[in-house]
């Protein structure tokens, strides 16, 4: 199927934000309009080249572990002061552009009432996995004041944060609907692209919750004061572009139709809407047309065939190139320092041929990650925008 969108030009009505709200409060100590990160997704030449991480608040930093000790994940993702406390650590240590909200994908099959639990060693596991219409229709509707911990969490993150952006996140709802199929991660995805055929109406109707938690839990975050929103297709690279596109993509459409009155690409001064998935090199475009600002794109390709594959397929609206998002691989952080600064040099300039670049890994951190080399990768990201500028005046 094809998915339309509707993106507004740049003299469009503001986004339906509060006043307050980072991206439209006139006080400059919390405006996050013209940092580096928003400026990059909205197809801008920051001075300085943005770079986050996923993953970046996580078990490679000791300060998480500390805080984190006999505390469960999903305990500690709705706790508002340890979910400040934490998604501040990779900020204060590494000066990386922008965080990243500290959750989980599955926190909100957590507040809608779905038995889960995150098993260390192993990842989320459901009490009972859904499997059937019947247990599509059992499932119990997230309730919107069941978010007031994230929306809590979120404010106060985004008051410490001051210009520095938020980035809010979501499950993609494949990915979500696959945890929910096979009761617990699984190496294949067999469970739900048996579904897709064998239980069609089963299917559509799991993916359609999915889409709709998904949607409610980026629509809190972005009205609570994210700046930013990613939507994680960890698990669609198991898929083919026809089955994504057949089974997949207008699901995801529906999470990001959640936020359109709030978020770009359809209202020019909203958030920025990124989407990312691993292996789906293949696919990129139709990710983007589910309604992304911007792709993020993992090792397997480079930027600049991303780049290529997107400028080459113009989707109904019109749009083909848009902002990138990555991609160094994870693996290089422990080959050692000159093999990694020469790759991620590449990534950067391969980057530069896109609308607009954040630089990113390919995924999330390894946690047996040295938390200096993070460091010595920011360092050396911004000081390529340093020496950039200084080769433009000479």
């Amino acid at each position: 199927m094809s998915v339309q969108s509707s993106p507004q030009s740049a003299s469009a009505a503001p986004a339906a934000l509060p006043s307050d709200h980072p991206l439209r409060t006139r006080e400059a100590a919390r405006s996050t309009v013209s940092s580096p990160l928003v400026a990059a997704l909205r197809g801008q030449r920051p001075q300085r080249h943005p770079v986050w991480f996923m993953r970046q608040a996580g078990r490679s930093l000791p300060e998480y572990r500390a805080v984190r000790e006999g505390i469960g994940m999903l305990d500690s993702c709705l706790r508002p002061d340890l979910v400040r406390e934490i998604t501040m650590q990779p900020v204060r240590r590494h000066d990386v552009d922008a965080a990243i909200f500290f959750s989980d994908i599955v926190v909100p099959l957590r507040l809608a009432g779905v038995g889960v639990e995150i098993v260390p060693g192993v990842g989320p596991v459901l009490d009972s996995p859904v499997r059937s219409a019947a247990d599509v229709a059992a499932l119990p509707e997230l309730q919107d004041s069941s978010l007031d911990v994230i929306r809590e969490a979120v404010s106060a993150t985004v008051e410490e944060l001051g210009p520095r952006p938020l980035i809010g996140f979501a499950g993609a709802p494949f990915t979500l609907a696959a945890y929910m199929v096979e009761g617990r991660p699984s190496r294949d995805h067999l469970g739900p692209r048996t579904m897709m055929y064998a239980d069609p109406a089963a299917w559509e109707a799991l993916a359609g919750w999915a889409a709709r938690v998904s949607g409610q839990f980026l629509r809190a975050q972005i009205l609570a004061g994210a700046s930013a929103a990613q939507l994680f297709d960890s698990w669609a690279g198991s898929l083919s572009a026809t089955d994504y596109r057949q089974h997949v993509q207008e699901h995801s459409a529906a999470a990001f139709d959640a936020v359109a009155d709030l978020a770009g690409p359809r209202v020019a001064d909203g958030a920025p809407l990124l989407h990312f998935g691993t292996g789906t090199g293949e696919f990129l475009p139709l990710m983007r047309d589910a309604g992304a600002s911007a792709v993020g794109v993992d090792h397997r390709i480079s930027l600049a065939e991303a780049h290529r594959r997107l400028s080459a397929a113009a989707g109904p609206d019109g749009r083909s190139a848009v902002p990138l998002q990555g991609n160094i691989d994870p693996a290089l952080l422990s080959a050692g320092w000159d093999v990694l600064e020469a790759h991620v040099r590449a990534v950067v300039a391969s980057g530069a041929l896109a609308p607009g670049h954040v630089v990113n890994l390919a995924h999330g951190v390894p946690p047996t990650t040295d938390p200096d080399t993070l460091t010595r990768v920011v360092e050396l990201i911004h000081s390529l925008d340093v020496d950039r500028e200084q080769q433009e005046d000479a």
